[in-house]
């Protein structure tokens, strides 16, 4: 199975989908395993490739920088170097790049991009920003590589970045999910967190709800959070998010459009609205956000 992969928008300005692995140990022992390779020569490998990584992208950066081939993405990431490279650096890295671009653009066009590319140890590779300029982008870009190179090709994410999760947080520990919020907060200068899940679950109907899950073998690991709407806005401010709000849903059901609500009452007949009530009074819509005061993101509201 290939590592997880998360939609993230780009550094670049004018690009717009950076496709990047996270949490890829476990299933990238699976994936050494099955093209052969012993896993403790991988990472050794990739070891001493991480630490000469910067030098070889400084490299590419300065070969760029002459006029070798064009990559008006790669300064997003990596700083020009004071030093020159030899003519023979410059001139492998140029048979290099234009000998792997060729064979990806051939197998797109083959495949006419409907397939997907998975860049082992991409480091800050710009590859996917330079097919997209040229309408070549396959359906699915993976880029897998240790979090520490992951983080840092993150944090040139200059683009705002809006993350959701609707019932997940609540299958976590507090640990768990507290470690994932400050991850995204920590990750994106501008960001948002839509977060739909349980709430005020110390009630009795809250009870009931978490013993009928039980009695389905579904354990609400995180239900420790989802208290009340305090609890909820709460943990996304003690994560690293500036603001955070919450509202339960019989509340957003009540300022959803009239025209829209008497038009799916009209559907079905509900006699038992006091249960519908409840149920709703149960589950909340949070939204949090970070930076991005210059597009109003404060004041973003459903």
């Amino acid at each position: 199975m290939l590592p997880c992969a998360r939609e993230l928008p780009s550094a670049a300005p004018d690009s717009t989908l950076l496709l990047t692995a996270q949490h890829w140990v476990a299933n990238l022992f699976i994936l050494a395993t099955l093209i052969g390779w012993t896993v403790r020569s991988f990472f050794l490998g990739r070891m001493e490739t991480c630490c000469s990584h910067l030098g070889l992208r400084s490299g590419r950066r300065f070969a760029v920088s002459i006029g070798y081939w064009h990559d008006p993405y790669i300064q997003h990431f990596v700083r020009l170097s004071k030093e020159r490279k030899a003519p023979e650096i410059n001139r492998g890295y140029f048979a290099r790049v234009h000998g792997v671009s060729q064979l990806i653009k051939a197998f797109l066009r083959k495949t006419e991009c409907h397939c997907q590319i998975v860049n082992l140890g991409a480091g800050m590779d710009t590859t996917f920003w330079r097919l997209k300029d040229e309408d070549l982008l396959p359906s699915k870009y993976f880029e897998v590589d240790f979090p520490m190179i992951v983080t840092r090709k993150l944090h040139s994410i200059k683009l705002p970045t809006l993350l959701i999760a609707e019932c997940v947080l609540v299958y976590m520990t507090p640990e768990q999910s507290a470690n994932l919020l400050k991850w995204a907060a920590n990750s994106f200068e501008r960001a948002m967190f839509i977060n739909y899940e349980q709430v005020n679950m110390g009630d009795r109907f809250g009870q009931i709800m978490i013993e009928n899950l039980r009695r389905r073998q579904c354990d609400l690991a995180g239900v420790e959070t989802c208290k009340s709407l305090e609890s909820q806005k709460e943990r996304l401010l003690s994560n690293g998010w500036e603001t955070a709000s919450a509202v339960d849903m019989m509340e957003l059901y009540n300022r959803l459009p009239r025209a829209e609500v008497s038009r799916i009452e009209s559907l079905e007949f509900l006699d038992e609205m006091e249960l519908l009530e409840q149920l709703m009074r149960h589950y909340c819509l949070c939204w949090a956000t970070k930076g991005g005061n210059e597009l109003g993101l404060k004041e973003i509201t459903y």
